[in-house]
């Protein structure tokens, strides 16, 4: 039975089905109260997180999302099922922090990882097309660097209280989920009265989905940028028809649920300043390029005792902390006194962006195994 499930979950229709299970769970997740266009977005919910445990102090964007918690442990759930639990560490874990550092910076610049940038275009949102672009962008950088033998160097296997770190983290913050520990009036947890960190499904809801999103990923190597790697890389359609069955079954479930609305200016949570939205996520693409995954899989990847995806995941937590404390998050689109006004980043965020382009392109070039 195991042969079985694995032949299937490794074939073309399971990976579609995984796409297309992401592409109802999230837009229901928007309807039962999630953020508009963010039904799930890893980079956004990882933020919040990082506002939850004081790692920033923006109000609106503080609440421990039980689905960042279900995706690993539902890919952990999956691997121990299978015995793919296999605990390794070893290959450049500052450089993985460093790229989850500035993928995050680039993600909210752009306000979203690739699976939001996906559902915010289903949604009927027309700036993820810049967004989108930038990805493939970055991505593509990153392939050519791969072609001239750019490594991160092996992972080793180690001891298995290493795999188990980042699982044991998440049934940590579970807990505090759960029991809404807060030592005082002044200390964390912080929770969102207002904005999107406001907003969330049932918590027992959002953590099944989770833990089904978790499992099915794990098992179909669900990727996003993996997707687009492997076009670009060998022409190989596999990955990416999951993406398409996504973003397919996404657009008709926000029809049904009305929750599609075409435009650029004054999507939810979402700013108009095209060249930065093609940047930030052009930053994000190469830094998962990089490291060998998007948000989704790194987190997948912890869940399976990956230590260096679990740094990476560190990284994005700490990067999303850098990006509110020092202003570099984007801002959404608004209307002032009856003024439209268009959001974006500030000068610093465009910095940090240029910055952050130039790292991930000094990594490329500098980590190449020339024989």
């Amino acid at each position: 039975m195991s042969e079985r499930l694995t032949r299937f979950f490794a074939s073309r229709w399971g990976i579609i089905l995984a796409g297309a299970v992401i592409g109802v769970l999230a837009p229901l997740l928007q309807y039962l109260g999630n953020p508009p266009n963010m039904g799930i977005c890893v980079a956004c919910f990882e933020r919040d997180i990082a506002g939850a445990l004081g790692l920033h102090r923006a109000a609106v964007v503080q609440y421990i999302r039980p689905e960042i918690i279900g995706f690993v442990l539902g890919a952990t759930v999956a691997a121990l099922a299978f015995r793919e639990f296999k605990a390794r560490a070893g290959s450049a874990p500052i450089v993985r922090f460093i790229l989850g550092i500035f993928a995050m910076i680039g993600a909210l610049a752009f306000l979203g990882c690739p699976w939001r940038a996906l559902l915010r275009l289903t949604g009927g949102d027309l700036n993820a097309i810049l967004g989108l672009a930038g990805l493939a962008g970055g991505i593509a950088v990153g392939v050519m660097f791969l072609r001239s033998g750019y490594n991160l160097g092996r992972s080793y296997k180690t001891y298995p209280a290493v795999g188990w770190i980042m699982p044991a983290v998440m049934v940590g913050l579970l807990l505090l989920l759960v029991f809404r520990v807060k030592a005082n009036e002044t200390s964390a947890l912080f929770f969102s009265e207002t904005g999107p960190g406001s907003m969330a499904a049932p918590l027992l809801v959002s953590l099944i989905v989770g833990l089904v999103i978790g499992f099915l990923a794990q098992r179909t190597r669900f990727c996003t940028m993996g997707s687009i790697r492997d076009v670009i890389l060998m022409g190989d359609t596999h990955l990416i028809s999951g993406l398409g069955a996504l973003v397919v079954v996404a657009f008709v479930t926000n029809l049904t649920l009305g929750q599609f609305k075409v435009g650029f200016f004054g999507q939810p949570v979402a700013h108009s300043q095209h060249l930065w939205n093609f940047l930030g996520m052009a930053l994000a693409g190469l830094a998962f390029a990089l490291a060998g995954g998007c948000p989704g899989r790194q987190l997948f990847l912890a869940g399976e005792g990956d230590g260096d995806a679990g740094v990476f995941v560190l990284g994005m937590i700490v990067g999303a902390g850098l990006s509110h404390n020092f202003a570099l998050a984007g801002k959404p689109d608004a209307v002032v006194e009856g003024v439209q006004q268009i959001g974006g980043i500030s000068p610093y965020g465009m910095v940090a962006v240029l910055l952050g382009l130039a790292v991930c392109l000094a990594i490329g070039f500098t980590m190449r195994d020339k024989n």
